[in-house]
Formats: structure tokens, C-alpha cells, sequence
């Protein structure tokens, strides 16, 4: 649901890479050139950019009772 700060697998720190990612991705450029500039070889790491689903923005609209 948040943004992942380290990878799942290796624990490498990912979290400051998002940003990037996202606008990226959300420009039209492929996602395995993007995860290939950002140097992140590790399957692990590139499963956790790629499985990460940003609920963040539907979350935020409740509020708590």
C-alpha cells in the first residue's frame, strides 16, 4: 500500500527511486528500460517496483471514525 523503502528480497534501498519510476513509466517508456537505467538488476528488486500496486491516493479519502 505505501511506497516500498527497500526492497522485499534484499532489503537494497529503493524507496528513493519511485519518483522516478512512476513518471517514467506514466510518460510511455518501457518498464524494463526504466528498471534497466535505474541499475536495478536483482529480480527481487525489480518485482517489487513492478508489484507494487499505489493505493495511497484511494486510502487518503477516508477518514478515520
Amino acid at each position: 500500500m505505501i511506497i516500498p523503502v527497500r526492497c522485499m528480497g534484499c532489503g537494497k534501498p529503493l524507496g528513493h527511486l519511485w519518483e522516478i519510476y512512476k513518471k517514467r513509466i506514466d510518460s510511455g517508456e518501457d518498464a524494463g528500460n526504466v528498471l534497466n537505467d535505474l541499475e536495478l538488476e536483482r529480480y527481487c528488486c525489480r518485482a517489487t517496483l513492478l508489484g507494487h500496486a499505489d493505493m495511497l491516493p484511494e486510502v487518503t479519502k477516508f477518514k478515520k471514525a
